[in-house]
């Protein structure tokens, strides 16, 4: 009743309204008051000077530096468990199989299956809100304009491959494409396609998803020995495209053909002998040309054929012996053909006593050592001196006229 009573007269009522109105006027003021005191506080983002700019507008306008892609490869590469060896997948555009241990277990050196998964997806551009320890803002002004914006992670795609090492087989092919891949503007895969010999009725389409994903100025490359003996290999990879680089792996003819047959030897404990292998007629000394281990090794013949679709110029020849000996002097050639900067050196390589060759000091994608499988390196088996100085006076005259053909001195013969 005494509450009723004092609101009854009309003044106090107009009291009231008023104090009711200034309390909410006064609230209202406390709260723009906090929300400007609240965003004059909030940190804001350092703007880049001039000189950042400009240092950051050199330091990325090349495409593919090598300091932007091993960036890229830090942030988007993502181990996957559960197959031999390590595959790493590059989100969308940087789709890559890695595999650092090739070597099946069962010591067979040429897998034909192959392990394509699909990897995590991400934007392609990433808006990178710290570089080089300060925030830079997307946009900005002048030529340096949405520099802040960094489009590392653009869509890759599948190509066919640029380069090919197509021989020869038990040359070297697979540690120098081991030693390759390490440089970041290489992608090859893993197992051998056989493509041009094997698969080639399975059309463009189906070997072009099997490469991996690369970005412009990537290198997409494969590995097929017996690329270099099948007589189809040249006309078909011309017409695929006559630019194509090709890297062929030579050794020794004759350290070639023991090391082919110990590999078989390994898999068929009940095949013939290397001599009897190797003669037609062990009486008169007749080398059978036939025998493949045999073959193989006479470089000038099949190098004709190959010559007849692409010039000496998009063709390098590697020394398997270099290749163990120096191998950074060799890589360094590889290099240089496939027209990337020199960054495989001396630092990579450390030479394994147990195995005889070099290793990977750090293979790509792995912080550890990394040597050929346990198939490499086999110990080859006694032959007959007899024998071994009958094949190199047969592949005499052959390895001669190959040293012509390459301008090369291989000193096989020495």
């Amino acid at each position: 009743m005494a509450f009723s009573s004092v609101f009854s007269d009309p003044l106090s009522r107009s009291i009231f309204k008023k104090i009711v109105v200034m309390l909410c006027s006064l609230l209202i003021s406390l709260y723009f008051l906090y929300c400007l005191i609240d965003c004059r506080t909030m940190p804001s983002p350092v703007k880049a000077t001039d000189e950042d700019l400009g240092y950051l507008a050199s330091d990325f306008k090349q495409g593919q530096s090598v300091r932007r892609k091993r960036l890229v490869q830090k942030i988007m590469r993502k181990p996957e468990q559960g197959m031999a060896g390590r595959n790493y997948y590059f989100n969308r555009g940087f789709t890559r199989t890695n595999n650092i241990n090739r070597f099946p277990a069962d010591g067979k050196e040429e897998a034909d299956q192959h392990h394509f998964r699909s990897a995590p997806r991400m934007d392609s551009s990433t808006n990178f809100d710290a570089f080089a320890g300060r925030l830079i803002l997307a946009g900005g002004t002048g030529s340096n304009s949405g520099i802040g914006k960094i489009s590392l992670l653009g869509e890759g795609t599948k190509k066919l491959p640029q380069a090919l090492i197509i021989g020869v087989k038990k040359g070297g092919t697979r540690a120098l494409l081991e030693f390759i891949r390490v440089h970041p503007d290489i992608r090859a895969v893993g197992a051998e396609p056989h493509f041009f010999d094997r698969n080639y009725n399975n059309g463009l389409d189906w070997y072009r998803d099997l490469m991996p994903k690369t970005l412009d100025g990537q290198i997409t490359m494969e590995k097929t020995p017996s690329y270099f003996v099948t007589s189809e290999a040249p006309a078909r990879i011309s017409a695929m495209s006559r630019d194509t680089k090709l890297i062929v792996v030579v050794r020794d003819p004759v350290t070639r053909a023991i090391s082919d047959y110990t590999q078989t030897l390994s898999k068929k404990p009940d095949i013939p002998t290397f001599e009897s292998l190797t003669f037609r007629n062990r009486t008169t000394g007749l080398i059978d040309t036939s025998w493949s281990a045999i073959q193989i090794g006479i470089y000038a013949k099949h190098l004709e054929n190959w010559l007849q679709y692409f010039p000496m110029s998009h063709i390098l020849f590697v020394s398997g012996e270099r290749l163990i000996s120096d191998p950074a002097g060799e890589l360094g050639r590889v290099q240089d053909f496939l027209g990337l900067k020199r960054i495989i050196t001396d630092k990579h390589f450390y030479f394994n006593q147990t195995k005889g060759f070099p290793c990977l000091k750090k293979a790509e994608g792995s912080s550890k050592p990394h040597c050929l499988g346990k198939t490499k390196g086999r110990t080859h088996p006694n032959i007959n001196p007899e024998v071994v100085q009958r094949l190199r006076d047969f592949y005499r005259p052959f390895n001669m006229k190959f040293y012509q053909m390459t301008s090369h001195l291989f000193g096989w013969d020495d």
